[in-house]
């Protein structure tokens, strides 16, 4: 291993190291950047306020509204009881038996609906809480279980997922939200079926050894009382207007691609590019519509709490994005360096088949950066034109490059640096070391999945 390639192995060592035990991805991803570029011989300050700041401050650009409007909408739903009525409802139906069954289908439901992963944990632990309790389930497995629920198959394979994962290659593929959807459902049923497969095992080997729900933890909730819920059908609204608005507004007549004139677009935004804008546009709709909806419930709720729910919102949003925007910059930072085109030729076309290519590429990046979409948008911002040209030449759709990239973001971006990872533990009062392993676990039988998939369809292509 030659210095420059070590130079970026340190640095992403240390900011995984770091992370695992607690401190602030945002402060030390550009320290650890900074260190990786001074290992490398390269200007220090340039590298921070022209490459680092630059990257940075383009994803916040790009994705801030949906940030923005995922964490309203999410606080939205978690203040006006919908949150709480539909993951109770689901729940209750399943029963504390299948109490890790329960809690993965809350957090998809949730997640599928439009409400960001990065707050569904807040409003999903405390019952996953109360039932893992009340099965005498190890507390240490709830992280894996939401995990599985809102860090896989909803966030990047279901097809007309609104999550920022499953737009991002949009802009660069030509797609929109929905694209392969066969390949999607069949990776993300996998997933699923064998995440559960996986906690259920460690559940029966808990029980085997005498393990139950554990006591002295760390913030364990209150669970409320039903009072004041929305009923099941209404607390759906909200999910239902996203999820329809959505598919309306991407693939119908009323898409919003038609809303403005060629001619008015051309003279007031020359620089616009309608098909990659098109699928924010119309996210950025149908989540104001399932604000609006969330709005319209419970608006007795509202009273004094209004204002706080709007800024503990926009706190979230911020952190979210920061977070991710810092590991976006860092990512950035390390592909100017000697040693990142290194990287790149041994990762970037590892595979004549262009999938397994583009799977290994994200991947990979995922992984360095701890994001699933910091990974996923600096590979296709390097390789995607590239990717593009050689599907084409192997006769495969744009629309199979998107849900392939989409679902190998989600593979190895949540080491321990990752900051939902980091989120969630804390939410749970949990520690790496204790619940790690089963959040590792689902990273692995994700990857496998969407590597088995990209070769899959390669050789079904003959690519």
């Amino acid at each position: 291993m030659n210095l420059e390639v070590l130079a970026i192995v340190v640095s992403l060592a240390l900011l995984m190291v770091l992370a695992y035990r607690g401190f602030p991805v945002i402060i030390f991803a550009p320290i650890c950047a900074l260190l990786a570029v001074g290992l490398s011989g390269r200007a220090l300050l340039p590298s921070y306020t022209e490459t680092f700041m630059t990257a940075a401050t383009g994803y916040i650009r790009s994705f801030f509204p949906l940030f923005l409007m995922g964490a309203i909408f999410g606080k939205l739903m978690e203040t006006n009881g919908s949150a709480a009525a539909i993951a109770g409802s689901i729940a209750g139906l399943l029963g504390a038996r299948r109490a890790i069954l329960a809690v993965v289908l809350a957090c998809a439901v949730l997640t599928y609906g439009g409400v960001s992963l990065f707050v569904v944990a807040f409003a999903v632990y405390p019952f996953a809480s109360a039932l893992f309790r009340e099965a005498d389930i190890p507390k240490r497995l709830i992280p894996g279980a939401i995990a599985l629920g809102a860090f896989t198959l909803t966030m990047d394979a279901l097809p007309g997922s609104p999550q920022i994962q499953n737009l991002i290659p949009t802009r660069f593929f030509g797609t929109d939200t929905y694209a392969g959807p066969v390949v999607g459902i069949i990776g993300g049923v996998l997933v699923l079926l064998g995440g559960l497969f996986w906690l259920d095992r460690r559940r029966a080997m808990a029980a085997a050894a005498g393990e139950g729900y554990g006591t002295g933890h760390r913030n364990e909730p209150e669970v409320g009382s039903n009072e004041g819920r929305p009923p099941l059908f209404v607390a759906l609204i909200p999910l239902g207007l996203v999820l329809g608005a959505n598919f309306v507004l991407s693939r119908t007549a009323w898409s919003v691609a038609n809303w403005y004139p060629d001619a008015v677009l051309h003279r007031d935004f020359p620089a616009v590019n309608v098909a990659a804008s098109a699928p924010t546009w119309a996210l950025i709709v149908a989540l104001a519509l399932g604000i609006t909806a969330a709005l319209a419930i419970n608006p007795k709720r509202w009273k004094d709490r209004f204002s706080g729910t709007l800024t503990a919102a926009t706190s979230g949003a911020l952190l979210a994005i920061f977070n991710t925007a810092s590991e976006v910059g860092f990512g950035n930072v390390v592909k100017t360096l000697p040693g990142f085109f290194v990287i790149r030729d041994s990762v970037f076309l590892v595979s004549r088949h262009v999938l397994v290519a583009e799977a290994v590429a994200v991947n990979v990046l995922a992984g360095i950066t701890g994001s699933a979409s910091g990974g996923l948008s600096i590979a296709l911002e390097v390789m995607g034109a590239r990717y593009l040209e050689l599907a084409r030449a192997q006769g495969i759709s744009p629309e199979l490059l998107h849900r392939i990239a989409s679902m190998a973001s989600g593979g190895m971006d949540t080491l321990p640096h990752n900051g939902a990872v980091i989120t969630l533990l804390a939410i749970t009062g949990l520690t790496h070391r204790q619940s790690y392993p089963d959040i590792f676990a689902i990273t692995i039988l994700k990857t496998v999945t969407v590597f088995a998939m990209a070769f899959g369809v390669s050789a079904f292509h003959g690519g």
